[in-house]
């Protein structure tokens, strides 16, 4: 994975960008449905499926919520306090596809591979289920999740609207 290069940039020169939606929000619960709703109303030019729909719903919310209750320790429906807390969405669609970015500056990752295990969870006591990066992972073509302790979490998703193939075929 490139760092210190936006999203914007290290995709523009791949495919022709067709549509760019950035969003900050607090790190509150509440945010959580907003944020679904905004990438599926940002997605809908395309006239996806209700599944493809229902799909980028699931995980945008499942990758807010890990932000919010993961990254910045907010237990579950409290208010943060601290409204320093941010959550960052950036969505591209890049012809058919869509990109998602979900960012947090919280407390980050120790290790990434044993958090994307399903049933691992670090919030037992807040019945947490240990399967929001299963879910990611299931209802997106691809995900990423590029973090550093004490920095924050980059999650990155990409799902393929329609029939259309991934690679364009010659004529």
């Amino acid at each position: 994975m490139e760092t210190g290069r936006s999203m914007t940039e290290r995709l523009k020169n791949k495919k022709s960008l067709k549509n760019e939606m950035k969003i900050e929000f607090d790190a509150v619960s509440e945010n959580e449905a907003f944020a679904r709703v905004a990438v599926a109303a940002f997605v809908a030019p395309l006239n996806p499926t209700m599944e493809e729909i229902s799909d980028i719903k699931t995980a945008v919310s499942e990758a807010v919520t890990n932000a919010i209750i993961h990254g910045y320790d907010v237990e579950e429906g409290e208010a943060c306090d601290d409204r320093e807390n941010k959550v960052n969405i950036h969505c591209l669609i890049l012809n058919d596809v869509l990109h998602v970015e979900v960012t947090d500056d919280g407390k980050g990752i120790d290790n990434i591979e044993r958090a994307m295990e399903p049933l691992f969870t670090t919030k037992p006591d807040m019945d947490r289920s240990g399967m929001g990066f299963a879910f990611m992972e299931a209802f997106m073509d691809n995900l990423e999740v590029i973090s550093e302790p004490g920095i924050g979490t980059t999650v990155l998703m990409n799902k393929k609207l329609g029939i259309t193939p991934w690679l364009e075929q010659e004529e």
